[in-house]
């Protein structure tokens, strides 16, 4: 399945600026974004705020795979009901 990148105009800090997203970087940072209960603006204004370098585009697609990656080894320390189905599904039944 093919993601086009795909540029959108988004408004930080005052200030009009557009950002190259493939659609599932652009779902997940909404999906962050409502988690946390702040505007899609304010997390990129906050992203863009900590990038040390590369540009913004980039600083957001490495900020999207960094939380589902710490969601994924949050899961690993704890209980991790998708591991338990992948398991019981690739368990051939008799």
């Amino acid at each position: 399945m093919k993601s086009p990148v795909v540029k959108r105009s988004i408004v930080i800090a005052g200030h009009k600026t557009s950002v190259s997203l493939e659609d599932a970087f652009w779902k997940g940072l909404k999906e962050i974004a409502g988690g946390r209960d702040v505007t899609l603006s304010d997390l990129v204004a906050a992203i863009d705020s900590e990038r040390q370098h590369g540009n913004l585009s980039s600083a957001i697609r490495l900020f999207v795979l960094d939380f589902y990656r710490n969601q994924l080894s949050d899961d690993k320390d704890g209980h991790d009901d998708a591991h338990e189905i992948v398991a019981t599904r690739a368990v051939p039944t008799a």
